[in-house]
Protein backbone atom coordinates (compact mmCIF):
# COMPACT_ATOMS: atom_id res chain seq x y z
CA UNK A 1 0.00 0.00 0.00
CA UNK A 2 1.14 3.52 -0.67
CA UNK A 3 1.67 6.08 2.02
CA UNK A 4 2.31 9.79 2.35
CA UNK A 5 0.88 11.16 -0.86
CA UNK A 6 -1.82 13.51 -2.07
CA UNK A 7 -2.73 11.20 -4.90
CA UNK A 8 -4.56 13.44 -7.36
CA UNK A 9 -2.09 16.31 -7.51
CA UNK A 10 0.25 14.77 -10.06
CA UNK A 11 -2.70 13.85 -12.26
CA UNK A 12 -4.22 17.31 -12.10
CA UNK A 13 -0.92 19.02 -12.80
CA UNK A 14 0.27 16.76 -15.61
CA UNK A 15 0.61 18.34 -19.05
CA UNK A 16 0.94 21.98 -20.07
CA UNK A 17 -1.03 25.05 -19.15
CA UNK A 18 -2.73 26.03 -15.91
CA UNK A 19 -4.48 23.84 -13.41
CA UNK A 20 -7.90 25.32 -14.07
CA UNK A 21 -7.75 24.28 -17.71
CA UNK A 22 -6.90 20.68 -16.87
CA UNK A 23 -9.71 19.88 -14.45
CA UNK A 24 -11.34 17.54 -16.92
CA UNK A 25 -11.90 13.81 -16.87
CA UNK A 26 -9.68 11.87 -19.25
CA UNK A 27 -12.12 9.11 -20.14
CA UNK A 28 -11.88 5.46 -19.17
CA UNK A 29 -8.59 4.55 -17.55
CA UNK A 30 -6.85 1.24 -17.03
CA UNK A 31 -8.82 0.67 -13.86
CA UNK A 32 -12.23 1.02 -15.51
CA UNK A 33 -14.49 -2.05 -15.63
CA UNK A 34 -13.81 -4.44 -18.48
CA UNK A 35 -16.44 -5.98 -20.71
CA UNK A 36 -14.79 -9.34 -20.04
CA UNK A 37 -16.18 -10.48 -16.69
CA UNK A 38 -14.56 -13.93 -16.73
CA UNK A 39 -12.78 -15.07 -13.53
CA UNK A 40 -9.45 -14.97 -15.40
CA UNK A 41 -10.08 -11.37 -16.43
CA UNK A 42 -11.10 -10.38 -12.92
CA UNK A 43 -7.94 -11.99 -11.53
CA UNK A 44 -5.80 -10.10 -14.02
CA UNK A 45 -7.60 -6.88 -13.19
CA UNK A 46 -7.06 -7.40 -9.45
CA UNK A 47 -3.36 -8.07 -9.99
CA UNK A 48 -3.03 -5.01 -12.20
CA UNK A 49 -4.86 -2.91 -9.61
CA UNK A 50 -2.39 -4.05 -6.95
CA UNK A 51 0.52 -3.07 -9.20
CA UNK A 52 -0.97 0.39 -9.70
CA UNK A 53 -1.36 0.86 -5.95
CA UNK A 54 2.18 -0.40 -5.33
CA UNK A 55 3.47 2.10 -7.89
CA UNK A 56 1.95 5.09 -6.13
CA UNK A 57 4.68 4.77 -3.53
CA UNK A 58 7.15 6.11 -6.09
CA UNK A 59 4.88 9.13 -6.68
CA UNK A 60 4.95 9.75 -2.95
CA UNK A 61 8.72 9.54 -2.62
CA UNK A 62 9.34 11.79 -5.63
CA UNK A 63 6.94 14.41 -4.27
CA UNK A 64 8.63 14.28 -0.90
CA UNK A 65 12.07 14.65 -2.52
CA UNK A 66 10.82 17.65 -4.49
CA UNK A 67 9.64 19.35 -1.30
CA UNK A 68 12.94 18.56 0.40
CA UNK A 69 15.16 19.82 -2.42
CA UNK A 70 13.24 23.10 -2.57
CA UNK A 71 13.53 23.66 1.18
CA UNK A 72 9.97 22.96 2.30
CA UNK A 73 11.07 20.00 4.43
CA UNK A 74 14.32 19.01 6.13
CA UNK A 75 14.89 15.33 5.42
CA UNK A 76 18.34 13.91 4.71
CA UNK A 77 16.86 10.46 4.06
CA UNK A 78 14.54 11.39 1.19
CA UNK A 79 17.11 11.09 -1.58
CA UNK A 80 18.36 7.72 -0.36
CA UNK A 81 14.87 6.22 -0.44
CA UNK A 82 13.79 7.78 -3.75
CA UNK A 83 14.65 5.99 -6.99
CA UNK A 84 16.53 8.15 -9.48
CA UNK A 85 13.85 10.08 -11.34
CA UNK A 86 14.58 12.86 -13.83
CA UNK A 87 12.29 15.85 -13.56
CA UNK A 88 11.45 15.20 -9.91
CA UNK A 89 10.53 18.81 -9.22
CA UNK A 90 6.83 19.15 -8.56
CA UNK A 91 4.65 22.18 -9.08
CA UNK A 92 4.29 24.66 -6.18
CA UNK A 93 0.77 23.51 -5.32
CA UNK A 94 2.00 19.92 -4.90
CA UNK A 95 4.97 20.96 -2.80
CA UNK A 96 2.78 22.98 -0.46
CA UNK A 97 0.38 20.06 -0.12
CA UNK A 98 3.22 17.68 0.70
CA UNK A 99 4.56 20.17 3.24
CA UNK A 100 1.20 20.74 4.97
CA UNK A 101 0.35 17.06 5.17
CA UNK A 102 3.80 16.09 6.46
CA UNK A 103 3.76 18.88 9.04
CA UNK A 104 0.35 17.81 10.35
CA UNK A 105 1.23 14.14 10.67
CA UNK A 106 4.57 15.03 12.28
CA UNK A 107 2.76 17.21 14.82
CA UNK A 108 0.45 14.40 15.86
CA UNK A 109 3.23 11.79 15.94
CA UNK A 110 5.47 14.07 18.02
CA UNK A 111 2.69 14.63 20.54
CA UNK A 112 2.24 10.87 20.82
CA UNK A 113 5.97 10.45 21.44
CA UNK A 114 6.19 13.19 24.06
CA UNK A 115 7.25 12.11 27.53
CA UNK A 116 4.29 11.70 29.85
CA UNK A 117 4.70 14.20 32.65
CA UNK A 118 8.46 13.67 32.57
CA UNK A 119 8.19 9.89 32.84
CA UNK A 120 9.51 8.32 29.61
CA UNK A 121 7.41 5.43 28.34
CA UNK A 122 8.41 3.02 25.61
CA UNK A 123 5.97 3.29 22.72
CA UNK A 124 5.21 1.69 19.40
CA UNK A 125 4.22 2.93 15.94
CA UNK A 126 2.66 0.75 13.24
CA UNK A 127 2.62 2.35 9.79
CA UNK A 128 0.17 0.85 7.30
CA UNK A 129 1.66 1.15 3.83
CA UNK A 130 5.09 2.29 5.02
CA UNK A 131 6.62 2.06 1.55
CA UNK A 132 9.50 4.48 1.10
CA UNK A 133 8.42 6.67 4.01
CA UNK A 134 11.33 8.31 5.82
CA UNK A 135 9.52 8.90 9.11
CA UNK A 136 11.13 6.05 11.11
CA UNK A 137 14.61 7.27 10.20
CA UNK A 138 13.73 10.87 11.01
CA UNK A 139 12.39 9.81 14.40
CA UNK A 140 15.29 7.50 15.24
CA UNK A 141 17.80 10.21 14.28
CA UNK A 142 16.28 12.47 16.95
CA UNK A 143 15.27 10.02 19.68
CA UNK A 144 16.84 7.03 21.37
CA UNK A 145 15.83 3.93 19.38
CA UNK A 146 15.35 2.06 22.66
CA UNK A 147 12.34 4.28 23.46
CA UNK A 148 10.36 3.23 20.38
CA UNK A 149 9.45 0.13 18.38
CA UNK A 150 8.55 1.01 14.78
CA UNK A 151 6.76 -1.32 12.36
CA UNK A 152 6.08 -0.78 8.65
CA UNK A 153 3.65 -2.92 6.65
CA UNK A 154 3.51 -2.97 2.86
CA UNK A 155 3.45 -5.14 -0.24
CA UNK A 156 6.54 -7.30 -0.67
CA UNK A 157 7.71 -5.40 -3.75
CA UNK A 158 7.86 -2.17 -1.72
CA UNK A 159 9.39 -3.69 1.40
CA UNK A 160 12.09 -5.39 -0.70
CA UNK A 161 13.14 -2.02 -2.10
CA UNK A 162 13.34 -0.52 1.38
CA UNK A 163 15.33 -3.41 2.83
CA UNK A 164 17.75 -3.15 -0.11
CA UNK A 165 18.15 0.60 0.49
CA UNK A 166 18.90 0.04 4.16
CA UNK A 167 21.48 -2.63 3.43
CA UNK A 168 23.26 -0.40 0.91
CA UNK A 169 23.18 2.87 2.89
CA UNK A 170 25.59 3.43 5.80
CA UNK A 171 23.45 6.37 6.96
CA UNK A 172 20.25 4.32 7.15
CA UNK A 173 22.04 1.46 8.91
CA UNK A 174 23.56 3.81 11.48
CA UNK A 175 20.21 5.46 12.08
CA UNK A 176 18.54 2.18 13.02
CA UNK A 177 21.72 1.09 14.83
CA UNK A 178 22.93 -1.56 12.41
CA UNK A 179 26.70 -1.32 12.44
CA UNK A 180 27.39 -3.80 9.63
CA UNK A 181 26.04 -6.75 7.69
CA UNK A 182 27.86 -8.94 10.22
CA UNK A 183 25.00 -8.27 12.60
CA UNK A 184 22.81 -10.25 10.24
CA UNK A 185 24.40 -13.44 11.54
CA UNK A 186 24.75 -12.26 15.12
CA UNK A 187 21.04 -12.31 15.81
CA UNK A 188 20.67 -8.54 16.17
CA UNK A 189 19.28 -8.29 12.64
CA UNK A 190 17.18 -10.75 10.68
CA UNK A 191 16.50 -10.46 6.94
CA UNK A 192 14.39 -13.07 5.19
CA UNK A 193 15.97 -15.05 2.32
CA UNK A 194 13.65 -13.21 -0.07
CA UNK A 195 15.06 -9.90 1.20
CA UNK A 196 11.58 -8.45 1.78
CA UNK A 197 11.43 -8.46 5.59
CA UNK A 198 13.76 -6.97 8.17
CA UNK A 199 13.64 -7.36 11.93
CA UNK A 200 15.73 -5.41 14.41
CA UNK A 201 15.07 -4.98 18.13
CA UNK A 202 13.26 -1.68 17.53
CA UNK A 203 12.50 -1.61 13.81
CA UNK A 204 10.53 -4.11 11.74
CA UNK A 205 9.57 -4.19 8.06
CA UNK A 206 6.73 -6.63 7.30
CA UNK A 207 5.88 -7.74 3.74
CA UNK A 208 2.15 -8.25 4.02
CA UNK A 209 -1.05 -7.62 2.11
CA UNK A 210 -3.34 -5.83 4.57
CA UNK A 211 -6.25 -7.87 3.27
CA UNK A 212 -4.74 -10.81 5.16
CA UNK A 213 -5.24 -8.89 8.39
CA UNK A 214 -8.83 -8.14 7.36
CA UNK A 215 -9.41 -11.85 6.73
CA UNK A 216 -7.93 -12.69 10.13
CA UNK A 217 -10.27 -10.22 11.82
CA UNK A 218 -13.21 -11.70 9.93
CA UNK A 219 -12.18 -15.21 10.95
CA UNK A 220 -11.97 -14.29 14.61
CA UNK A 221 -15.38 -12.62 14.39
CA UNK A 222 -16.95 -15.56 12.55
CA UNK A 223 -15.61 -18.00 15.14
CA UNK A 224 -17.34 -16.05 17.84
CA UNK A 225 -14.12 -15.23 19.61
CA UNK A 226 -14.33 -12.49 22.18
CA UNK A 227 -13.01 -9.10 21.19
CA UNK A 228 -9.38 -8.33 22.04
CA UNK A 229 -8.54 -12.04 22.38
CA UNK A 230 -5.10 -12.39 20.80
CA UNK A 231 -4.41 -15.83 19.37
CA UNK A 232 -1.00 -17.31 18.64
CA UNK A 233 -1.76 -17.16 14.92
CA UNK A 234 -2.46 -13.43 14.97
CA UNK A 235 0.74 -12.75 16.89
CA UNK A 236 2.77 -14.72 14.35
CA UNK A 237 1.46 -12.62 11.47
CA UNK A 238 3.38 -9.57 12.69
CA UNK A 239 6.46 -10.73 14.61
CA UNK A 240 7.88 -8.21 17.02
CA UNK A 241 4.63 -6.39 17.74
CA UNK A 242 4.31 -5.79 21.49
CA UNK A 243 0.62 -5.70 22.38
CA UNK A 244 1.34 -4.18 25.80
CA UNK A 245 2.93 -0.95 24.55
CA UNK A 246 1.05 2.31 23.92
CA UNK A 247 0.71 2.13 20.14
CA UNK A 248 -0.06 4.52 17.31
CA UNK A 249 -1.44 3.31 13.96
CA UNK A 250 -0.80 5.50 10.91
CA UNK A 251 -2.57 5.24 7.56
CA UNK A 252 -1.57 7.85 5.01
CA UNK A 253 -3.67 7.21 1.90
CA UNK A 254 -3.48 3.47 2.55
CA UNK A 255 -6.79 2.15 3.90
CA UNK A 256 -8.64 4.09 1.23
CA UNK A 257 -7.42 1.63 -1.43
CA UNK A 258 -9.21 -1.25 0.32
CA UNK A 259 -12.90 -2.05 0.12
CA UNK A 260 -14.89 -0.39 2.93
CA UNK A 261 -15.33 -3.78 4.58
CA UNK A 262 -11.63 -4.65 4.43
CA UNK A 263 -10.56 -1.18 5.56
CA UNK A 264 -12.78 -1.44 8.63
CA UNK A 265 -11.65 -5.02 9.26
CA UNK A 266 -7.97 -3.99 9.19
CA UNK A 267 -8.59 -1.39 11.90
CA UNK A 268 -10.61 -3.95 13.85
CA UNK A 269 -7.73 -6.42 13.55
CA UNK A 270 -5.62 -4.06 15.63
CA UNK A 271 -8.35 -2.49 17.79
CA UNK A 272 -10.37 -5.62 18.60
CA UNK A 273 -8.31 -8.70 17.72
CA UNK A 274 -4.61 -8.02 18.29
CA UNK A 275 -4.43 -5.39 21.05
CA UNK A 276 -6.16 -5.84 24.40
CA UNK A 277 -8.64 -3.13 25.26
CA UNK A 278 -6.38 -2.19 28.15
CA UNK A 279 -3.57 -1.14 25.78
CA UNK A 280 -3.62 2.56 24.83
CA UNK A 281 -4.10 2.69 21.07
CA UNK A 282 -4.18 5.67 18.69
CA UNK A 283 -5.02 6.09 15.01
CA UNK A 284 -4.08 8.76 12.46
CA UNK A 285 -5.71 8.71 9.03
CA UNK A 286 -4.88 10.91 6.04
CA UNK A 287 -7.33 10.57 3.16
CA UNK A 288 -9.25 12.48 0.47
CA UNK A 289 -12.79 13.65 1.19
CA UNK A 290 -15.72 15.47 -0.47
CA UNK A 291 -16.02 13.47 -3.72
CA UNK A 292 -19.52 14.73 -4.55
CA UNK A 293 -18.85 18.38 -5.41
CA UNK A 294 -17.58 19.48 -8.83
CA UNK A 295 -13.93 19.39 -7.85
CA UNK A 296 -14.32 16.06 -6.06
CA UNK A 297 -15.95 14.44 -9.08
CA UNK A 298 -13.13 15.61 -11.31
CA UNK A 299 -10.58 14.34 -8.80
CA UNK A 300 -12.21 10.90 -8.80
CA UNK A 301 -12.37 10.81 -12.61
CA UNK A 302 -8.73 11.77 -13.01
CA UNK A 303 -7.63 9.14 -10.52
CA UNK A 304 -9.76 6.51 -12.24
CA UNK A 305 -8.04 7.39 -15.52
CA UNK A 306 -4.80 6.26 -13.87
CA UNK A 307 -6.47 3.08 -12.63
CA UNK A 308 -6.60 4.38 -9.05
CA UNK A 309 -9.85 3.74 -7.19
CA UNK A 310 -10.26 5.10 -3.66
CA UNK A 311 -12.76 2.55 -2.44
CA UNK A 312 -13.62 4.06 0.94
CA UNK A 313 -13.96 7.62 -0.37
CA UNK A 314 -17.74 7.69 -0.55
CA UNK A 315 -18.29 5.96 2.79
CA UNK A 316 -15.94 8.34 4.61
CA UNK A 317 -16.55 11.37 2.42
CA UNK A 318 -16.73 14.13 5.04
CA UNK A 319 -15.15 15.29 8.28
CA UNK A 320 -18.20 14.16 10.33
CA UNK A 321 -18.02 10.73 8.65
CA UNK A 322 -14.32 10.43 9.51
CA UNK A 323 -15.02 11.39 13.12
CA UNK A 324 -17.81 8.84 13.35
CA UNK A 325 -15.46 6.23 11.88
CA UNK A 326 -13.06 6.79 14.75
CA UNK A 327 -15.86 6.54 17.29
CA UNK A 328 -17.15 3.32 15.72
CA UNK A 329 -13.72 1.74 16.15
CA UNK A 330 -13.48 2.89 19.77
CA UNK A 331 -11.14 5.89 19.36
CA UNK A 332 -12.95 8.43 21.49
CA UNK A 333 -10.24 10.45 23.26
CA UNK A 334 -8.53 13.55 21.89
CA UNK A 335 -10.42 12.89 18.69
CA UNK A 336 -10.78 15.18 15.67
CA UNK A 337 -10.79 15.56 11.89
CA UNK A 338 -9.78 18.63 9.89
CA UNK A 339 -9.04 19.30 6.25
CA UNK A 340 -5.65 20.41 4.97
CA UNK A 341 -6.92 23.94 4.36
CA UNK A 342 -7.72 24.20 8.07
CA UNK A 343 -4.31 22.76 8.90
CA UNK A 344 -2.55 25.34 6.72
CA UNK A 345 -4.51 28.20 8.27
CA UNK A 346 -4.41 27.07 11.91
CA UNK A 347 -1.57 24.62 12.53
CA UNK A 348 1.16 26.32 10.50
CA UNK A 349 2.66 29.35 12.22
CA UNK A 350 2.78 32.75 10.58
CA UNK A 351 6.57 32.61 10.46
CA UNK A 352 6.46 29.24 8.70
CA UNK A 353 3.90 30.51 6.18
CA UNK A 354 6.21 33.41 5.39
CA UNK A 355 9.19 31.10 5.00
CA UNK A 356 7.30 28.74 2.69
CA UNK A 357 6.04 31.67 0.61
CA UNK A 358 9.62 32.68 -0.18
CA UNK A 359 10.55 29.26 -1.60
CA UNK A 360 8.64 29.57 -4.87
CA UNK A 361 5.77 31.53 -6.37
CA UNK A 362 2.27 30.15 -5.78
CA UNK A 363 -0.28 32.25 -7.63
CA UNK A 364 -3.05 29.61 -7.76
CA UNK A 365 -4.50 30.37 -4.34
CA UNK A 366 -8.05 29.43 -5.29
CA UNK A 367 -6.93 26.06 -6.66
CA UNK A 368 -4.74 25.47 -3.60
CA UNK A 369 -7.71 25.98 -1.28
CA UNK A 370 -9.87 23.64 -3.36
CA UNK A 371 -7.25 20.92 -3.25
CA UNK A 372 -6.56 21.40 0.43
CA UNK A 373 -10.26 21.20 1.27
CA UNK A 374 -10.47 17.77 -0.36
CA UNK A 375 -7.97 16.04 1.94
CA UNK A 376 -8.19 15.55 5.67
CA UNK A 377 -6.32 14.32 8.71
CA UNK A 378 -8.36 12.44 11.32
CA UNK A 379 -7.03 11.18 14.65
CA UNK A 380 -8.21 9.61 17.87
CA UNK A 381 -7.16 7.65 20.91
CA UNK A 382 -8.58 4.99 23.18
CA UNK A 383 -7.93 3.91 26.76
CA UNK A 384 -6.12 6.89 28.18
CA UNK A 385 -4.89 5.60 31.53
CA UNK A 386 -5.38 8.96 33.23
CA UNK A 387 -6.33 12.52 32.38
CA UNK A 388 -2.71 13.56 31.91
CA UNK A 389 -1.44 10.80 29.65
CA UNK A 390 -1.53 11.88 25.98
CA UNK A 391 -3.53 14.95 27.02
CA UNK A 392 -1.70 16.95 24.36
CA UNK A 393 -3.90 15.28 21.74
CA UNK A 394 -6.79 17.30 23.15
CA UNK A 395 -4.91 20.56 22.65
CA UNK A 396 -4.72 20.38 18.84
CA UNK A 397 -6.62 23.23 17.26
CA UNK A 398 -9.59 21.93 15.32
CA UNK A 399 -13.02 22.88 14.06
Amino acid sequence: MSASQIPNLNTLRRGGGGLRGRLRARGRGSGAPSEDDSPQSQTRSAAEQDRIIQGTDNDASVSRLSAVELGYLDDVFAKILTPAAPGSRRFPIINRGTYARTSAIDELVNRFLEDDEGHPTKKQIISLGGGSDTRPFRIFSEKQPSSLVYHELDFSINTSAKVKAIRSSPLLRRTVQVRSEAQHSSGDMMITPAGDALHLPNYHIHPIDLRLLAAEADKVSANGAESNTTSTSTQNILPGVDTSLPTLLISECCLTYLSPHDADAVVDYFARTLFPFTTPLGLIIYEPIRPEDAFGKTMVSNLAARGIHLQTLHKYSSLPAQRQRLLDHGFQTGQGAVDVDFIWNNWISGAEKERVATLEMLDEIEEWRLLAQHYCVAWGWRNVSNDREFSSWKQIKRE
